[in-house]
């Protein structure tokens, strides 16, 4: 008998163990085999309640690993917002140095002024860096189909007849896509794919007819740097932004401190006066104090002023030095979180939760 699998998260369905992928009630199969889905896509879909399950960041690279095998083109799927956090620099060697190209999700979330050209250099310079060499580098925003009929275009062109696999980290929209695409150009009228910020959503490969070939999605590949993966859930909506950045930029002579809630910090310990213009979330607010009082303000009005994290989580915090010179704009970035981008000869003490490593990159912008 052929396995089934759900077409929400590519389990094999099982009705043997409730904290293993795939666990359907036995009663619930016996009724229906036609689009079936596990227990935990369905409370996910319908509840947005996640069952915990045993899988490892391992598995995920074995599955990924089997492409590698196939003649196929490659698809993956970025957030602009958080390019290096949701990049897989393995990505090239894993899947056998098959045809590659890239999405930036998510524009949407970038200033209106903000130039794709622009864009589109810097991004080739990251992948570069990172060993991988896109045929095409394309942006969309999939809520917002932009750019979609050009996408459609190229993946159509690019394939040639073989199968598609859709690639990303967790969070960066990678189901969202793919839903998109289907409803756009596949007559699709629902989601194929279970859509959630919860990381580890799609388990394994779902197979989608279209056209003389496969859509093929993926688990997404969690990068333990991502901020995403150690806050809780009402902290995970406050971080993530849902609709347009709006920059908030601060002048700060040296001897000041910014706080971006009580998630990150950033000391100017010397300098010339200049501007912090920052990019984050709308609900997050940023403090500014006097360095003399960061620690005060921190000990005393973290859960309170300092929001989020909140009561319910602790959120350790590791300092970092940095040392720019004035030459070039760069940017402050926080994996998971956002950026704040500067100019000038400056020395900085930059905070971030301790499993996460703040980084200088030229600035995106």
């Amino acid at each position: 008998m052929e396995e089934l699998k759900c077409i929400g998260c590519g389990s094999v369905i099982q009705t043997e163990d409730q904290t293993k992928p795939g666990f359907i009630p036995a009663s619930k199969l016996q009724q229906d085999t036609k689009d079936i889905i596990c227990r935990r896509c369905f409370r996910l879909a319908n509840y947005n309640e996640v069952t915990p399950l045993q899988i490892t960041p391992e598995h995920y690279f074995e599955i990924i690993r089997e492409i590698g095998n196939h003649n196929a083109l490659i698809v993956m799927i970025i957030d602009i917002f958080d390019i290096e956090g949701s990049l897989i620099p393995q990505l090239a060697k894993l899947t056998n140095f098959n045809d590659l190209i890239v999405i930036a999700n998510k524009i949407d979330l970038l200033p209106k002024s903000v130039q794709e050209r622009k864009l589109h250099h810097h991004l080739q310079k990251i992948l570069a860096d990172n060993v991988l060499k896109p045929q095409k580098i394309l942006f969309t925003s999939a809520l917002k189909k932009t750019n979609l009929d050009d996408i459609f275009d190229q993946i159509h062109h690019l394939s040639n007849h073989r199968d598609i696999y859709i690639v990303g980290a967790t969070n960066v929209g990678k189901s969202t896509f793919i839903n998109t695409l289907l409803k756009s150009y596949a007559g699709s009228t629902k989601n194929i794919i279970t859509v959630s910020e919860h990381a580890g959503t799609t388990l394994d490969f779902i197979k989608i007819p279209f056209e003389n070939r496969f859509i093929i999605d993926t688990p997404g590949l969690i990068n333990d740097q991502q901020l995403t993966h150690y806050v809780t859930e009402k902290t995970l909506k406050a971080i993530t932004p849902k609709k347009e950045i709006k920059p908030v930029t601060f002048q700060l002579n040296n001897q000041q401190t910014l706080f971006i809630g009580g998630l990150a910090r950033v000391d100017f310990i010397s300098g010339e006066k200049t501007s912090f213009t920052c990019y984050f979330s709308e609900f997050l607010k940023v403090h500014r104090t006097k360095l003399e009082n960061a620690d005060n303000l921190y000990d005393t009005q973290l859960y309170k002023v300092l929001t989020p994290p909140y009561l319910d989580e602790e959120f350790p915090l590791k300092a970092y030095s940095f040392t720019l010179d004035d030459k070039m704009k760069y940017d402050i970035v926080f994996p998971g979180l956002g950026f704040i981008s500067v100019k000038g000869k400056l020395k900085l003490k930059v905070y971030a939760h301790q499993k996460t490593t703040p980084y200088i990159r030229g600035a995106l912008i």
